[in-house]
C-alpha cells in the first residue's frame, strides 16, 4: 500500500462533463466539472444553483441563480452525480388519495 491518499471517487471520468453537486446545508448546484483535488474540492464552470423553497428549506424550486465559475469546498460536498443519463421520476412511495 502506498503512502499516497486517493479519493474513493474517480472524478477523472466526469471532467468536462455536467455534474450535480449537493452540499451540506441543502444547497444544490449543477455545472461542468473543470477540476478537483484529493480533498474533493471541485471547480465547476457555468454553475447554476437551484434555490430552496422558503416554506420548506429541504425542497428545491424551479427557480435558479447563475453563479458562473465556482469552487465547492470538499468538506461541504455530500454528493456528486452526473447530469447526463439521470431522469426525475415520480415517488412510488407516495400514497394516492384513491387507494
Amino acid at each position: 500500500m502506498s503512502g499516497r491518499k486517493e479519493t474513493v471517487l474517480d472524478l477523472a471520468k466526469f471532467v468536462d462533463k455536467g455534474v450535480q453537486v449537493k452540499l451540506t446545508g441543502g444547497r444544490q448546484v449543477t455545472g461542468t466539472l473543470k477540476g478537483y483535488d484529493q480533498l474533493l474540492n471541485l471547480v465547476l464552470d457555468e454553475a447554476v444553483e437551484y434555490l430552496r423553497d422558503p416554506d420548506d428549506p429541504l425542497k428545491t424550486t424551479d427557480q435558479t441563480r447563475r453563479l458562473g465559475l465556482i469552487v465547492c469546498r470538499g468538506t461541504a460536498v455530500m454528493l456528486v452525480a452526473p447530469t447526463d443519463g439521470t431522469d426525475e421520476i415520480a415517488n412510488p412511495f407516495i400514497q394516492s388519495d384513491g387507494a
